[in-house]
């Protein structure tokens, strides 16, 4: 009887208040109902998110259309590619390097050569980005090993990390390998050779041997016109036939009457 009247009680109130009784979902379906899942797929390297099943989300919706929601994701810098200076470029080809040296005329360059699973050149970056921005009158050029293996062991390049230092019409000043351990070399080499200078004649660039070795290999796409070597014929026929005769002096030829009169 106590249960009935209390059954007719609810239902007063809730007649009262308008809400029928059979709408109301039992208290644990109410708490599971509160949870919004959604139902994400990735879809080329973005996570696309869509209304849960059967519940259309709010927001404006096309005609007959279901609302989603695009989440992109950041591709991450490798290390290789953070704290790089305006002064700091990457080499893409033998024939970007070659060019670029031509083109840097009078100023200093510094070719650093890395890999990517090199543990020192990795080390060693950040500091070269913060000699890089010490001195913006000097060049920074980069060559991935990984990816310009031939160009590399065309250049006699086989130890990493690896510089190069070339600077006009000298054209190649020095070369060494240093780590983070040894960054002194490093930079006694940049002090000595970043001194003012001018040069007589335009930039060098390559050295010949270089050059040729870039030339002759197979894997790359590099011209190089190569000087002509004259060969014995062809400088026999440049020669001249005959001896020129030398000319006698008149104290020449007094010695020589002098002696015939003996």
């Amino acid at each position: 009887m106590a249960a009935a009247a209390a059954s007719s009680v609810q239902r007063d109130l809730l007649s009262h208040c308008g809400i029928r009784s059979s709408r109301l979902p039992p208290a644990g379906l109410r708490r599971r109902s509160s949870s919004l899942r959604l139902d994400g797929v990735f879809h080329r390297g973005s996570l696309v998110a869509g209304s849960p099943r059967g519940m259309p989300l709010k927001g404006h919706l096309g005609s007959g259309g279901s609302a989603k929601m695009t989440l992109s994701f950041k591709k991450a810098m490798k290390w290789w590619e953070k704290g790089l200076q305006p002064n700091m470029k990457e080499i893409e080809s033998a024939e970007d390097l070659s060019c670029s040296l031509l083109n840097a005329g009078d100023q200093l360059v510094v070719v650093d050569f890395f890999s990517p699973g090199c543990g020192g050149c990795r080390a060693l970056h950040p500091k070269i980005c913060q000699i890089a921005e010490l001195n913006p009158d000097v060049l920074f050029f980069q060559i991935n090993y990984e990816q310009h293996k031939s160009m590399c062991y065309s250049l006699h390049v086989h130890v990493l990390p690896f510089f190069r230092f070339y600077r006009g019409a000298q054209g190649r000043l020095c070369s060494f390998s240093c780590t983070n351990a040894t960054i002194k070399k490093f930079k006694d080499a940049l002090s000595k050779h970043t001194t003012d200078r001018c040069s007589l004649g335009p930039a060098r660039g390559l050295e010949e041997e270089e050059l040729l070795a870039l030339a002759a290999n197979r894997d790359l796409t590099f011209d190089y016109p190569k000087k002509p070597v004259l060969l014995p014929k062809e400088i026999a026929e440049i020669a001249p036939t005959t001896l020129p005769v030398p000319l006698l002096t008149r104290e020449t030829e007094n010695k020589t009457l002098a002696m015939a009169a003996r």
